[in-house]
Parts: C-alpha cells; structure tokens; sequence
C-alpha cells in the first residue's frame, strides 16, 4: 500500500483495456437501470441511479489502486468508465431504450503463449486478459433510427475496434523470472478496425420469457458475421465470417 496517487497508462496495449472499461460501466449500468425499473422508478430516475452503477463500481476499484504501490488510479481509467456510463445513461433518457449497445468478440490469439501469466494461461483467462483476441463493437439498430423503412426489427450494423501484436503493455520488451525478452522486431503492434452486420437478439420477437432473457444476455455478444477490416499493418481485408 502507499498513499493515494494516480498513474499513467493511457499509453498502454493501445488503449484496449480502456475500451474495456466503458464496456463494463455500460453493461454495469444497463443492468442497475432495469433493476431500478423492476423496483418501481420512474424511467427518468432509473436512467440516473441504475445507470450509474458502473460508474460508481469502478471508480471504487481506482480508488484502491491509487492506495496500491504497483499501481495507481487512472484518469484514462476514469475517462473510459464515465464514456461507458454516458451512453447507458443519455440512450435510456433520450429514447428509453438503448439503439446502440457496446458488444464483444473473441478470436484466439498466439501471442499469450509467449507471456501466459500476464495474457493468460487457458482459454478461460484469456478471453478477460488477451487483449490481442478482444475485439469491442459499438453496434447500432437500424429499425430504431429508421422507423418508416420496412427493416428487419434485429438488424443492426456494427463497428469495431482491436489490436494485435501486444506482449507487453508499452512495448514488447519485459522481464520474467529474471530473464529479459525483447520481442520488438518480431512482434508489430497494430490497431485493427471493422465494419459488420449484426443481430440485435433482444429483438427478436418470442412467447417463452425465459428464451428472451437468455436472448438478452446473449445480447453482449457480437455475432459472428461477414467483417470488413482495416488492420493498420496489412491495409484492408475481408472475412466470410468473424467472431
């Protein structure tokens, strides 16, 4: 421990983590604002105190990291939790839905295997830590901003943001075990942009309540679709299929 301070990481695996953050606030807070619906609030007040869930958990986890000698609170880490919450927030008190939700997606990456205590060791810990396989969409519902066109009531269009080539935060060079690696020249660190169809599976219409509810989580997940990518390494390309 030591005493409060802040530090900078806004430099850091090309600000995946950050991406990260607002991913979290959002779905933090989307879920505080049904629970405050459930409870009996007023939309508005809902939109407000559910909302800002994800804000106030997160902030208590900086809190402890400006007081941990490792660490330290991030303003990047702030900034990153207040977008996240903002969204939730401003989607429920403009049009009491959300027309544009954050998704993820996961593809195997290779890089954790050359530093699996900080990546992650198994599929189950690298789907949290690899930032190389992470990839954060803001998806958004066509029908909803374009209610007199005859669209599909679940299709959404999608953009995303990734990077690759990370086994270190800065930069590729760090020491394990007293032993120093430089993976510079082998590794480019790059960021990847994408464009895609998607499914918003809250959408679709059923009958049994439960099938809608796991629908609903399922939601905070990108479906598989045709992507077009933008890797800033390797230019554009296409993918028949990407999750």
């Amino acid at each position: 421990k030591s005493k409060f301070h802040f530090f900078n990481d806004n430099k850091q695996w090309l600000q995946m983590d950050k991406v990260g953050h607002m991913y979290s606030c959002y779905y933090e807070g989307l879920a505080g604002i049904e629970m405050m619906k459930w409870a009996g609030y007023t939309n508005k007040q809902a939109a407000w105190i559910g909302g800002s869930y994800g804000f106030l958990i997160q902030t208590g986890v900086e809190v402890l990291d400006g007081f941990s000698v490792g660490w330290g609170a991030s303003t990047g880490d702030l900034i990153a939790n207040t977008a996240g919450t903002a969204l939730v927030i401003s989607q429920a008190l403009a049009w009491d839905e959300q027309r544009i939700r954050m998704k993820y997606s996961f593809t195997h990456s290779p890089y954790a295997a050359y530093r699996p205590n900080v990546l992650g060791s198994n599929a189950a810990e690298r789907v949290l830590k690899d930032y190389n396989a992470q990839t954060y969409w803001l998806s958004a519902n066509l029908s909803s901003f374009a209610p007199k066109r005859k669209l599909p009531k679940w299709l959404n269009v999608a953009v995303g943001y990734g990077a690759d080539g990370m086994v270190g935060g800065h930069d590729n060079v760090f020491e394990s075990e007293g032993v120093s690696y430089d993976f510079t020249d082998i590794f480019q660190r790059k960021r990847q942009f994408y464009l895609s169809p998607d499914i918003d599976l809250s959408r679709i219409p059923t009958k049994r309540k439960w099938v809608h509810s796991v629908l609903v989580v399922a939601n905070a997940i990108k479906v598989p679709m045709p992507t077009l990518e933008y890797h800033t390494g390797s230019g554009l390309k296409g993918h028949w299929l990407m999750f």
